[in-house]
């Protein structure tokens, strides 16, 4: 059993912080992870769309700061010596690098929106950035969305996405490159493992900093775009991307701020030091719950519609035969065509 006694672990209002951070980042990826079931079962012959990578990124994430929280506790009263070494960083540090790799795929999809060209192009052309993630709706067979929902061979990715799938593998190297470090500054060698993760943790603040700025630069610009369109699709977005700028920008500003600033992030080294419980408490609510919980679950929130649910082949083919078997057949195709090409074209534009 774990001994909460005062001295063996936290303070207890610094245990209390997180065991509530844990329930709320464990809340997130419980909804996360369900909607994403419910996405799915909704149209599964679309493999990986946009959505489904979103919602399947935050809930990772959420649950490797829930896992964190926890093995946070559990190491300090336990004294898990291989916890302060580098286990402890490298479980701090990954579930961030999916944080920061999910908003950087929406700055992603927001800077091909704001280079996409005004004039309509040809749907028959050259891939598409409106498209990446995406497939266009067409009719599969059962077997055929089992493969595609399973394998990641038919997703189609896009330059600038290709672009954040490299700097997150090159993160996520430079953080196994510090955990080395760490892990060797230990022992009896110039190395000092806390300037490391220092220089980590100052490094990465600037990057979510960064990042928050260019959101919010992109979403202006995006919302200028938007703004001469006169549509209700076009209002809900723009108030979607509004959202997410305003967010993204005021939570990572503050979170980058209590990084650079402070030594809450490194508190995985905690070796009973004396803490202020509450400054420390309200510094860990900032930099974890408004840093991340909010910007995942806001994320969520603009990303709850579910998408319409998709016909198979064998009701799309008896649907074509009653159709057709209609007196009006000879009008009515051209205007589904073009309602259904309308349709496709909104999706794919939209920015969310």
């Amino acid at each position: 059993m774990i001994d909460l006694r005062e001295g063996s672990c936290y303070p207890k209002s610094l245990m209390g912080v997180n065991v509530a951070l844990a329930s709320v980042d464990a809340l997130i990826a419980l909804l996360a992870f369900a909607q994403l079931m419910r996405i799915h079962s909704r149209n599964t012959h679309n493999g990986w769309t946009r959505q489904k990578v979103f919602h399947l990124m935050i809930g990772s994430s959420n649950l490797g700061y829930f896992l964190y929280f926890v093995l946070t506790i559990v190491a300090a009263c336990k004294g898990w010596i291989g916890w302060s070494r580098s286990c402890g960083f490298v479980v701090m540090a990954f579930p961030k690098i999916l944080f920061l790799a999910a908003f950087l795929l929406l700055l992603s999809f927001w800077v091909d929106l704001c280079h996409q060209p005004n004039d309509e192009e040809d749907e028959d052309d050259a891939y598409s950035p409106r498209e990446a993630l995406l497939e266009k709706n067409k009719p599969t067979s059962s077997a055929d969305s089992r493969r595609r929902c399973c394998s990641f061979r038919a997703v189609k990715v896009g330059s600038r996405q290709k672009v954040v799938v490299l700097v997150t593998l090159l993160v996520f190297l430079l953080m196994l490159v510090a955990a080395v470090l760490i892990w060797i500054g230990r022992g009896r060698n110039p190395i000092d493992s806390s300037v490391v993760a220092r220089v980590y943790v100052d490094l990465f603040a600037v990057a979510v900093l960064l990042l928050g700025v260019a959101l919010a630069c992109y979403g202006l610009v995006l919302l200028l775009k938007m703004s001469k369109l006169r549509s209700d699709r076009a209002a809900s977005d723009m108030w979607k991307v509004a959202g997410l700028a305003g967010v993204s920008v005021l939570c990572f500003t503050s979170s980058a701020a209590v990084a650079i600033f402070t030594d809450i992030p490194l508190l995985f080294n905690w070796h009973g030091q004396k803490i202020n419980g509450v400054c420390t408490s309200l510094l860990m609510v900032l930099y974890y719950f408004i840093g991340s919980s909010v910007p995942s679950a806001f994320v969520l929130w603009v990303m709850r519609e579910l998408p319409p649910p998709l016909v198979t082949f064998g009701q799309q083919e008896s649907r074509t035969i009653a159709f057709i078997s209609d007196s009006s057949a000879t009008v009515q195709p051209q205007r589904w065509t073009a309602a259904a090409s309308v349709q496709n074209q909104v999706s794919r534009a939209s920015p969310i």
